[in-house]
């Protein structure tokens, strides 16, 4: 059973950084691409970037490019969201999230991690 535990999040001032993570546990994860996505009150659920566990291109939502980073350490299944010059808009619940390769839905989720950003 896939296990995804998110951990990192904060209460930070508009500029600071914060790095997210994702350990990830019980699948093979070469076969997934991993998410994350946040969702603030109010909003609907985005999808912020995503990252092949094996090789292949990442993706950033337009709101982050340039200011936020994912990455992963395949030897520690951990998937990271570096956040850096962090808005009061980037405000939220991230979730870290996977589906496998070849499909469109995340279907493994974890339970969300709190990113409040003050001005």
């Amino acid at each position: 059973q896939v296990l995804l535990v998110e951990s990192g999040g904060g209460l930070v001032q508009a500029g600071d950084s914060l790095r997210l993570s994702c350990a990830a546990s019980g699948g093979t994860f070469s076969l997934y691409v991993m998410g994350w996505f946040r969702q603030a009150p109010g909003k609907e659920r985005e999808l912020v970037a995503s990252i092949p566990w094996s090789d292949g291109i990442k993706y950033y939502a337009d709101s982050v490019k340039g200011r936020f980073t994912i990455s992963r350490d395949n030897v520690k299944n951990t998937v990271y969201l570096q956040m850096n010059s962090l808005k009061p808009e980037d405000t939220a619940v991230y979730y870290c999230a996977a589906r496998r390769r070849g499909t469109t839905e995340y279907d493994k989720w974890g339970q969300g991690t709190q990113v409040t950003v003050s001005s």
